[in-house]
């Protein structure tokens, strides 16, 4: 049997070939369903009414044209129309078509003829047809017979197939083999938009692993100063969850060019494919670029794509379009996207909907997101449903969610079972919560065992958690090392640590030289760094930091600036800020308003405010009155008060026994 080459070359070529490389190829090679992606049909169906081109194939084949038989074929086939087909098929075989022996194998496999199918598939690839090559390809891997199959989808690429150059790509990258993305990259510079998505993956996989650093994993949810032990307290949602993208990869940084990899989710995220569309989408929010970002989830979301209708919803509540955002987590969630479900439950829990959101969080279990049992658990924590409470967090920790295991050791633990406790703890602490690591320092620190309690506190904080920073600052600071605890002071005080900020200021404070006094006249100095780190605590409300901030205000001069950190130190209750601001008024005239603060600071405990009184009471000749201060001051201290009211209160007693 003779094959005629040329008239194979133009039946097998055209613009068919190229739309169904884009179209039909990643339906069919993704589904691993039948080969139908290799028939071969004419430039001339794209551009004909297909009824006329039928009639004039029909009445050349019947008068003996080969090309119109074989052409009619490969027509019927991709309509269905199978018993259509065969007899013209197999007649243009007959005659040495090798598209037509290719066709006429596409036919009998969907027949169940596998191996007649391969038989008549080899004699066209043989003959030098692609399309039969990446079949016969696809046909060997199918039962298994790897090194035939590489060789006839080698074939296939090599033509400059686009198929067969994927198909041999995915079977490359299958055993690991280097020269996969040769051929991805063949394939989807073809076209093929399974292929670049590929592509894209491997090369975006590729700079992740250059790149990779150490990722902040936890929340920073401790109270400051406190030491608290207390669960994460949001819903375990994520603002995105493409289920490829990673945090901290390489591609799509802020402010970065494009990449290669994204290029190519580009290019196949536009020929329709919509993992790519939500992986792009993910890229471009990463980088601030949302409102493309929201176009290309929208995309995707279009297209059934899940993950993309939850991230879509995350794009649209943070823009402040809550409802819309429901309706795409609502889609997504129905479409069993846990994440999504999630979401919902959140919105509901915040609007005080508790069913609903209780609902939501359950669908999300269901779903299969661990995050479900872990929401319910703190949906029934925050209504004091602590058994239940347990019960959601403990299903949640058994399943490997971290932050579960941590809630769930801080339940036992205020419930007493520190023994309990310990193990889950340990557990989050090892899986990566840095909430779970600053709460075995304090489990270790309440057992006076302070060697084990910071190593914990520095796990944590070597992973940035705040409190613990300041933990090891403090014990830094205990130790006489005050270069490393002014490291983790500035980290923890970075962090929004009032108290870290208070004890930083104090070190460096204690570095300055002596100001000396105010000079009437001379210009004000600039703040220093110390002054400025007690601000930042002052005005967080540190009331130790807001009464150190109004006296370096009052050494600069500024009086007025000192009276506001005073009073608002004072009226949080500090006794050292009402003494102070008490001297402050005396010293303007205000010497009955200054009375008042030194009365409140002396019944909160301050011995100089109440040997002030005792002054103001002897000058004003309220002898008893002045007595009785004198009294307190001797109580309160420290020695040198208590040793001046003392001779105080002699001379009183002599003035009034007098």
């Amino acid at each position: 049997m003779v094959f005629m080459g040329d008239r194979a070359t133009l039946l097998e070529t055209g613009r068919f070939v190229q739309r169904h490389a884009r179209n039909a190829a990643d339906e069919i090679i993704e589904a691993v369903g039948a080969v139908d992606a290799a028939v071969d049909t004419t430039a001339e169906t794209d551009a004909e009414n297909e009824t006329e081109t039928e009639a004039r194939h029909r009445r050349a084949a019947e008068r003996g044209d080969l090309a119109s038989m074989s052409a009619l074929g490969a027509l019927l086939l991709r309509r269905g129309d199978l018993d259509g087909a065969e007899p013209f098929l197999r007649g243009a075989t007959a005659e040495g078509d090798r598209a037509a022996a290719n066709n006429l194998g596409v036919l009998l496999h969907q027949r169940g003829y596998a191996e007649e199918a391969a038989g008549w598939w080899r004699v066209a690839a043989v003959a030098g047809s692609a399309p039969a090559a990446h079949a016969l390809g696809r046909h060997h891997r199918e039962r298994g017979d790897e090194p035939a199959a590489e060789y006839w989808l080698r074939q296939a690429a090599e033509q400059g197939h686009a198929l067969g150059a994927y198909a041999l790509a995915d079977l490359l990258e299958h055993r690991s083999d280097v020269g996969a993305e040769r051929w991805l990259r063949a394939a989807a510079e073809q076209g093929h938009r399974e292929a670049a998505y590929r592509l894209a993956l491997a090369l975006e996989r590729r700079a992740t692993e250059t790149t990779r650093g150490p990722h902040d994993t936890g929340t920073r949810l401790r109270v400051p100063g406190t030491g608290a032990l207390v669960p994460t307290g949001a819903p375990a949602t994520a603002p995105t969850a493409t289920g490829t993208a990673a945090a901290g990869r390489a591609v799509g940084e802020p402010g970065g060019e494009p990449t290669e990899a994204e290029q190519w989710f580009r290019q196949a995220a536009a020929r329709g494919h919509r993992r790519a569309a939500l992986h792009l989408g993910t890229i471009l929010e990463h980088r601030g670029e949302l409102k493309e970002a929201g176009r290309w989830y929208l995309s995707s979301a279009k297209e059934g794509e899940a993950k993309a209708a939850c991230a879509l919803g995350f794009l649209l509540r943070d823009a402040g379009d809550e409802e819309s955002a429901a309706v795409w987590w609502l889609r997504a969630a129905q479409d069993g996207d846990g994440n999504a479900a999630n979401a919902l439950g959140a919105l509901h829990a915040a609007r005080g909907e508790q069913q609903t959101a209780e609902r939501w969080y359950r669908a999300a279990m269901d779903a299969g997101d661990v995050n479900g049992a872990y929401n319910l658990g703190l949906l029934c924590a925050a209504q004091d449903r602590i058994p239940q409470a347990e019960q959601w967090y403990r299903r949640a920790a058994y399943a490997g969610h971290r932050e579960a295991a941590n809630a769930l050791a801080v339940l036992l633990l205020q419930a007493g079972d520190a023994n309990g406790a310990e193990p889950w703890f340990s557990k989050a602490a090892e899986a990566g919560s840095v909430d779970a690591a600053f709460n075995l320092g304090i489990l270790h620190a309440g057992r006076d065992d302070d060697r084990t309690a910071l190593v914990w506190y520095e796990r944590a904080a070597a992973a940035g958690h705040t409190e613990a920073a300041l933990q090891v600052g403090i014990a830094a600071l205990r130790d006489g090392d005050e270069r490393t605890a002014e490291r983790h002071l500035r980290c923890a005080a970075g962090g929004g640590s009032a108290e870290a900020a208070f004890r930083l200021a104090s070190v460096l404070d204690a570095r300055r030289p002596d100001p000396g006094p105010a000079v009437l006249g001379a210009p004000r100095e600039e703040k220093t760094e110390c002054e400025e780190w007690y601000e930042r605590a002052a005005q967080q409300g540190h009331r130790r930091a807001q009464v150190r901030v109004g006296m370096l205000a009052a050494g600069r001069g500024d009086l007025a600036e000192a009276d506001r950190w005073y009073r608002e130190a004072a009226e949080a209750g500090s006794r050292n800020g009402a003494f102070n601001l008490g001297l402050l008024l005396a010293r303007e005239g205000s010497e009955r308003e200054a009375a008042l603060w030194w009365t409140r600071a002396a019944r909160a405990g301050h011995g100089r405010a109440a040997l002030r009184l005792a002054l103001l009471a002897a000058r004003r000749g309220e002898l008893a009155e002045g007595s009785r201060w004198c009294a307190r001051a001797v109580e309160l201290g420290p020695a040198e008060v208590a040793e001046r009211a003392a001779r105080l209160s002699e001379a009183l007693h002599q003035e009034l026994t007098a």
